[in-house]
C-alpha cells in the first residue's frame, strides 16, 4: 500500500506529466498552482484561470483545497476569496480520485452546471435566476477582464440584438423566478445538464450507476463513505489498499461511470 506521502507525490507527478501547466510553490509537492482553461461551449470559453491547490497531510483521505486566484463570476465561487463551494469536492471526494480528476472532471462540471440554490456569490445566483442572458454576458465580461478571454467580433451589437429578441419574445408558460427562460430546462449560453433519469435508469445491459448521485454536477458520482472531516483519517488501511492495488483499472471504471 502506498503511503499518503507517496500517493501525494505520485498524483502531483501525474499532473505535471499531463497537458496542464503546473507551478510548484517553493518546490513543494503540497502547494502549487495550475492553469485551468474554461470549458468549451460555455461563457467561460477562452478564459484561463490560475487555480491554487493545497494538499492536506492526510491526502488522499482528505480532499485538496481549491481556489481561483484571478476573479471569476460564478454562483458557487466566492468572488473576493476565489474559494470553491466546499460541497463541490468534499461531499464527492474519495481516495480513488486524484488531482487530474479535479481539473478534468470536477472543475469543468462546476463551471458548466452552476447551482444558484446554494451560492457563495449571491449576486451571481440572483442574476442567473432572474436573467440568464445577462448572467452569461457578465460571465463573459469577467472572463475577458480577468482571464484573458478574447472579445468576440461585434460582441456589443450581437449582445444588443440578443437582448432585444429576448425582451420581444413571450415568456414560456409556467416560467417564473428560477425557471428556465426557454421553458425546457435549458439556460441560454449553457449546455443542458443530464437529467436525473439518465442517472437513475441506465440503458439495459449497462453497468449499474454508483450508489448515490452528484446532484450538484448532474452526473453520477463515485461511492464515498466519508468526506473532508476529522473522521476521514480513520478510513481503514485495508479498504484503501484494495483500491490502491488496482488503482488504474478501478479509477478508469469509476471515471467512466462518473461522466455517464
Amino acid at each position: 500500500m502506498a503511503s499518503p506521502s507517496k500517493r501525494r507525490e505520485g498524483d502531483v507527478y501525474k499532473l505535471l506529466m499531463s497537458d496542464y501547466k503546473v507551478e510548484c510553490k517553493e518546490d513543494s509537492m503540497a502547494e502549487f498552482f495550475v492553469e485551468f482553461h474554461g470549458p468549451k461551449d460555455s461563457p467561460y470559453e477562452g478564459g484561463m484561470w490560475k487555480v491554487h491547490v493545497e494538499l492536506p497531510d492526510a491526502y488522499p483521505y482528505k480532499s485538496p483545497s481549491i481556489g481561483f486566484v484571478n476573479r471569476i463570476y460564478h454562483p458557487n465561487v466566492d468572488e473576493s476569496a476565489g474559494s470553491v463551494c466546499l460541497d463541490i469536492i468534499n461531499q464527492q471526494w474519495s481516495p480513488m480520485f486524484d488531482l487530474f480528476n479535479v481539473f478534468d472532471v470536477f472543475l469543468p462540471q462546476l463551471l458548466l452546471y452552476p447551482n444558484p440554490s446554494d451560492p457563495l456569490n449571491g449576486d451571481a445566483a440572483a442574476l442567473m435566476m432572474r436573467d440568464a442572458d445577462a448572467y452569461a454576458e457578465k460571465v463573459r465580461d469577467y472572463a475577458r477582464k480577468y482571464a484573458g478571454a478574447p472579445h468576440a467580433p461585434n460582441s456589443g451589437a450581437a449582445a444588443a440584438a440578443g437582448a432585444g429578441a429576448a425582451s420581444a419574445a413571450p415568456a414560456p408558460a409556467g416560467a417564473g423566478a428560477g425557471a428556465s427562460p426557454l421553458g425546457n430546462g435549458e439556460w441560454p449560453g449553457f449546455p443542458k445538464p443530464p437529467t436525473s433519469a439518465a442517472v437513475s435508469a441506465p440503458p439495459r445491459g449497462a453497468a449499474p450507476a454508483p450508489h448515490g448521485a452528484c446532484a450538484f454536477f448532474g452526473v453520477a458520482s463515485a461511492p464515498t463513505a466519508k468526506t473532508n472531516d476529522d473522521s476521514d483519517s480513520d478510513l481503514g488501511a485495508d479498504e484503501y489498499a484494495s483500491s490502491d492495488d488496482d488503482d488504474d483499472d478501478n479509477q478508469d471504471q469509476d471515471l467512466r461511470l462518473l461522466v455517464q
